[in-house]
């Protein structure tokens, strides 16, 4: 065991172990930079912060931006932009990501009803967050804001080993629990050598 650790530390991390893709791999097609807006813990304004960064990218930086809503289990984003249908489908059998406010939208909240729970263990949270990143035809972005589902589990794992990241925006409230929770997901960005602020 502990020569499998550390052939991740000199690999880079568990990213460095992300199965086989090459980091060139990793990227998602038309897609400049991923930036993903995470937290420890639930409640903290992290979709708000996610959305807000997003529209603001777009409208008053004027760049091509799209939004990701990865939290499976309690999706935003529809609500937040306002968006109440079904994506399109390509004929190679790819999601046409929903536009509002200047910011290409992806999000699980589009496929199920709007008060349908969505009851799944990690196989299928995983296969989802997997047709949503590259089952999408994103086109070409300046930046990919991805709204991270709260907390340090295999959701999480599975976004930072499979995209290239470009960075992570850690959202707390200043109690002394939120931030608690804050600091355990920087420390999981820093484990899989992702850039943070």
């Amino acid at each position: 065991m502990k020569g499998f650790l550390g052939s991740l530390c000199r690999l880079g991390g568990i990213r460095g172990y992300s199965g086989t893709f090459k980091r060139s791999q990793l990227r998602l097609e038309g897609v400049k930079d991923v930036i993903a807006v995470a937290s420890g813990k639930g409640g903290v304004g992290k979709s708000t912060t996610a959305v807000n960064l997003a529209v603001a990218l777009a409208k008053n930086c004027q760049l091509k931006v799209g939004l990701l809503d990865a939290d499976v289990y309690g999706p935003s984003v529809p609500m937040m932009m306002k968006i109440d249908r079904k994506p399109d489908i390509t004929e190679d059998k790819k999601m046409i990501p929903i536009e509002n406010y200047g910011v290409k939208c992806m999000s699980m909240g589009f496929l199920v009803e709007k008060d349908a729970p969505i009851v799944w263990r990690g196989p299928m949270v995983m296969s989802a967050l997997a047709k949503m990143t590259r089952g999408v035809d994103w086109g070409n972005l300046d930046i990919l804001v991805v709204d991270m589902p709260p907390g340090t589990g295999d959701a999480q794992l599975t976004m930072t080993q499979n995209l290239q990241l470009s960075g992570a925006l850690i959202v707390s409230t200043p109690q002394d629990i939120a931030l608690m929770d804050a600091r355990r997901g920087a420390n999981m960005f820093s484990k899989v050598d992702v850039p943070r602020t």
